[in-house]
């Protein structure tokens, strides 16, 4: 006899789903063996971990005290640099008006000690080339091939001795080479290191536009300020830069040379900590020092560039204060508190489970073992590919989801359970209420995913982890219900055990009050089993069948009732008049 079409499809959901964990655990593994840069375990955060605290005093070339204005951008810069290091759950924040302290999770490598001690490097340098991010091509076969690693033996001179910044001659064949196979989202970039009497391969701070930048014509120190607004005459805002004595006098030569020139050698990139910020276009030979860019700003982002071009341009350097090793703010006593709290919750699910639906609570607490054991590959997979570290606020959204996770089950248990009450098979009370479930389902995990997708967006970073936890073990909760829980109740459905709805099956139809078969029917219960367990059980059916009732068929059912004791006394005074 041939498989039937739910037994294969829970088949393959199953198999589906091995595949899935097999994968993960065979990247991590990956991360581990040949990368040496994940591990199988979770990485903690600052406060359950500890780590360094390094502190920053601010410096200015007249000993003035810097502004608060200068310091939040200062502090947003090097945060900058610390997420692009793969740190995360970082804590950055200002103190006694010049100083920077910087906490990480775990010990801080040499790497990321250089990019948080060094001073915010504003360059303004010509653009010589642009192009698409892109680092493959598509060959002559119609497949697509990566750029290869430029040759040691590429001509890297050029073949004429460059006249300006501007100059194309810039442009050697192994700079070309390098430009194609130059990835905008390696995190091996280190572009803010290139020599500025150099070209430089870089991109824009989205990774959309790649660039060939010739050598530096002006650094920040030339901008004496930057400024926002509105052009009076068209409306639009524009951000407005002055430049001091000398930068005048650079700016106007490096405009006099640009204006004309096509498209893209006419744009004059300003690169901050090695990627391009903005790439304006000369429209204009600019002698004054004080030229605009403009383009299709909005308040904020006109605002958010004046400060990158005022600030990142300011000559504050740091000097580290001090620099050592910090113990858990919390510590492994609160980890243990949260990981007891959390073992006590998966318990006490179990336990309920086990209690209401019996046999069935197996299924229930197998789920929750899937959904952990990916869990688990998740956090740590991320922790090597995007930085993320667990902290106590994670631990308790890890703690949450079990209840949310628990809630899914019940319904879909639930409406099964409503489907034998109506009469019908186990195995299509399976199905159906698999139809019926899902749809709430599916509803209720969409508005707990966008609840923490809205949390982890405008919440403090103190709660990003909570939202972070929340968000992806509700997604891998949908994910378990579907390639998990439903097939695994298609096929125990189909067993002896369940099927013939045993007593500790948890889907008994006798218990479960299945008497009930239409709006104020009801099947009549066996007149020789009046005593006894028999009798028991058919009181607690009909009395569950009662329950469920609504007003209407209550009414209706009354109706019956007392038309039927009507008959029975008709009955019973005409026998008597006879």
């Amino acid at each position: 006899m041939a498989t039937s079409t739910p037994v294969r499809h829970a088949w393959r959901a199953l198999l589906g789903l091995l595949i899935i964990i097999a994968v993960l655990a065979g990247l991590n593994a990956l991360g581990v063996i040949v990368f040496k840069k994940s591990s199988w375990a979770p990485q903690l955060a600052l406060d359950l971990q500890g780590g360094t605290q390094i502190i920053l005093q601010a410096q200015t070339p007249d000993g003035a005290a810097p502004t608060s204005d200068q310091m939040t951008q200062a502090a947003t810069i090097i945060r900058q640099r610390v997420d692009a290091s793969g740190v995360g759950e970082s804590d950055i924040t200002t103190q006694a008006g010049n100083q920077i302290v910087v906490q990480i999770p775990g010990p801080a490598d040499d790497e990321t000690r250089q990019r948080i001690e060094a001073s915010a490097q504003m360059q303004l340098r010509p653009v010589l080339y642009t192009g698409s991010p892109a680092t493959t091509f598509v060959g002559d076969d119609g497949k697509k091939t990566p750029y290869p690693t430029p040759a040691p033996t590429l001509d890297a001179t050029p073949t004429a001795s460059p006249s300006n910044g501007s100059d194309l001659n810039w442009i050697t064949p192994k700079l070309q080479a390098q430009f194609l196979a130059y990835d905008c989202s390696s995190k091996d970039n280190n572009p803010a290191d290139e020599p500025k009497d150099e070209p430089l391969i870089t991109c824009d701070t989205s990774g959309s536009v790649k660039y060939i930048l010739g050598p530096v014509a002006l650094d920040g120190s030339s901008i004496s300020d930057a400024s926002y607004g509105q052009n009076t005459q068209n409306g639009q805002w524009e951000v407005q830069l002055k430049f001091d004595g000398a930068g005048t006098q650079k700016f106007a030569d490096v405009s006099t040379r640009l204006y004309g020139l096509e498209s893209p050698r006419n744009q004059f990139a300003f690169v901050l900590d090695g990627e391009v910020i903005s790439a304006p276009q000369m429209n204009a030979v600019i002698t004054d020092g004080n030229p605009s860019i403009s383009g299709s700003f909005t308040q904020e982002s006109a605002k958010t560039l004046a400060d990158q071009l005022k600030y990142g341009a300011l000559p504050l350097s740091f000097t580290v204060v001090s620099s050592n090793t910090i113990s858990a703010t919390l510590g492994s006593q609160q980890l243990q508190i949260g990981l007891i709290t959390g073992l006590i919750g998966l318990a006490l699910v179990a336990l309920y489970s086990l209690i209401v639906y019996r046999a069935l609570g197996f299924v229930i607490i197998a789920s929750l073992g899937v959904m952990a054991i990916i869990t688990y590959l998740l956090l740590c997979i991320l922790a090597w590919r995007m930085g993320f570290r667990l902290s106590l606020a994670g631990v308790a959204g890890l703690i949450v989801t079990i209840g949310f996770t628990a809630d899914s089950f019940i319904v879909y248990f639930e409406r099964i359970r409503d489907e034998l009450r109506d009469g019908k098979s186990i195995t299509g009370a399976v199905e159906d209420g698999w139809g019926r479930a899902r749809r709430t389902i599916y509803i209720s995990k969409s508005v707990n995913i966008l609840a923490a997708v809205v949390l982890y967006i405008l919440a403090d970073a103190t709660v990003k982890g909570f939202a972070f936890t929340l968000g992806l073990t509700t997604a891998i909760d949908i994910i378990i219900f579907i390639l998990f829980t439903h097939p695994v109740m298609q096929l125990v459905a189909r067993t002896r055990f369940f099927g013939s709805g045993h007593p500790l099956s948890g889907l008994d139809p006798d218990a479960l009050g299945a008497v009930y078969r239409g709006r104020a029917q009801f099947r009549t219960p066996a007149a020789v089993e009046a005593k006894g367990a028999a009798a028991r059980r058919t009181g607690r059916s009909r009395g569950e069948a009662e329950r469920r009732q609504t007003i209407a068929e209550r009414k209706k059912a009354e109706e019956l009732a007392a038309a039927g004791r009507n008959t029975a006394a008709d009955t019973k005074q005409k026998g008597s008049d006879d």
